[in-house]
């Protein structure tokens, strides 16, 4: 088995920023030349997040009022009260989702359904450069 490893770089502007990353994740599978296996992409950060969505905006909408919902930026959070960077609910919501996803690679392309992107949610309250690592593991 072989494993290839890469980066991707975006600018997020923050507060629940959601951000299609399909593209880039495909092409740099291809250009790994591995064919068959899986790609693990990993958000390095505590405040983002990696899942699959139907990246269309009335979902987007609803994630991001759905995220307001169960952690409110407004609220109070341990986190703040220790660090006062006004973070804690971008903490607890990527905490939620998670930082990695694990996506199947059949013939060099993404196994995805038809409406499934693979996107990064960026909940911290400042825009953000974040580093995605790809992990490629195949043959």
């Amino acid at each position: 088995m072989a494993v290839h490893t890469a980066t991707i770089s975006i600018s997020s502007q923050g507060d629940c920023d959601i951000i299609d990353v399909t593209g880039q994740v495909a092409e740099t599978v291809r250009a790994s030349g591995l064919s068959n296996g899986v790609v693990h992409i990993f958000v390095a950060g505590s405040t983002a997040a990696v899942t699959t969505v139907e990246y269309e905006p009335g979902l987007v909408a609803d994630l991001q009022r759905l995220f307001e919902e169960v952690a409110p930026r407004g609220a109070t959070y341990a986190h703040d009260a220790r660090w006062q960077d006004g973070n804690g609910h971008a903490h607890v919501r990527a905490s939620l989702v998670g930082p990695s996803l694990t996506v199947p690679v059949a013939d060099g392309e993404l196994v995805l359904g038809t409406w499934q992107q693979v996107v990064v949610i960026d909940f911290d309250n400042r825009p953000r450069n974040r580093r995605l690592v790809v992990h490629i593991m195949g043959e």
